[in-house]
């Protein structure tokens, strides 16, 4: 795959994305990475923002594979990959239209729920829902993606007045950037079909973190919990993929930080190459509680 020589970045704001600790990331990938043809698979895209530096760094990549259980997201993808130019035509009138009532709050708050009742049919056609997708996360208090059981988007109208809604030049790049990647939405399990005998390939997994508290989870990305038993089986596919010799580096919340007899990742995972990175959190509906504190950075490249 040739290399995009673009600035595509994320199009989305995103809990958890991952822009501060790519260095910590590309530091476990394997030695071999640059030097030789690998399959990039990325099962929970989220942002995207691993993804979209990898494509702008490197050249040495065959194939990507991009998968989120999220179909919202993963239909906002697609439309990028495939009708760029509708969905920013859109775009450009929910902004023009949002602006408009900067100076009049409550006209302004009507539209953003409007705005969100009609995302929430999900009787739209995927270019004006996936515009619909955006323009929330670009006025939604904090860029925050939360879903209720029944697949209700209900985060509230953010604080800013004019915030960049359609970011036009960012969009064309991220389409192009696209263009040769495969998306798939459903179980990040079945991504291992697209894994031909013989390849090597590179999984990073940034799955819903395991919150550190009761009142900290922001993982309803969708409507099914990803609870300890889906941490676990997340485990058990990285043994999978181990077994089949394919290397792997995901990210998680480092709950002994929180609390040092909470022991559930490093028992998990006791087998691998476990270590913990300093990262940011800047979505938290307390600003004293936005700030730096570790992940767990865990592998299973070794030496390849």
């Amino acid at each position: 795959m040739s290399k995009i020589n673009n600035n595509a970045k994320p199009f989305l704001k995103w809990a958890g994305g991952k822009s501060q600790v790519i260095k910590d990331i590309e530091g476990a990938f394997p030695k071999s990475f640059s030097k030789e043809e690998f399959t990039y698979i990325e099962p929970f895209i989220g942002s995207g923002a691993v993804l979209f530096w990898l494509i702008n760094k490197y050249d040495n990549i065959c194939k990507i594979v991009i998968n989120d259980i999220n179909t919202d997201l993963t239909n906002c993808y697609q439309t990028i990959k495939d009708d760029v130019e509708k969905l920013i035509k859109i775009l450009v009138r929910f902004q023009a239209e949002y602006y408009e009532l900067a100076d009049k709050p409550e006209e302004q708050k009507a539209y953003y729920y409007a705005k969100r009742d009609l995302f929430n049919t999900r009787d739209a056609k995927i270019t004006l829902q996936s515009a619909l997708f955006i323009f929330l996360n670009k006025t939604c208090f904090n860029g925050l993606y939360r879903v209720n059981k029944k697949n209700g988007f209900n985060v509230p109208k953010g604080s800013y007045k004019k915030p960049l809604i359609c970011d036009d030049d960012n969009l064309r790049m991220v389409s192009m950037a696209l263009k040769k990647v495969i998306i798939l939405n459903g179980d990040y399990t079945e991504t291992l079909q697209y894994i031909n005998p013989g390849e090597k390939a590179l999984y990073y997994l940034d799955p819903p973190y395991k919150p550190l508290s009761e009142t900290s989870s922001f993982n309803s990305y969708s409507s099914i919990d990803f609870d300890d038993s889906e941490q676990i089986r997340l485990k058990n596919f990285c043994d999978d993929l181990d077994n089949h010799n394919l290397k792997w580096i995901l990210s998680n919340s480092d709950v002994k930080g929180k609390d040092s007899s909470n022991n559930f990742f490093d028992d998990l995972y006791k087998r691998y190459n476990i270590d913990r990175i300093l990262a940011k959190r800047s979505i938290n509906a307390n600003p004293e509680k936005r700030g730096k504190l570790t992940e767990l950075l865990i592998n299973n490249i070794g030496s390849y």
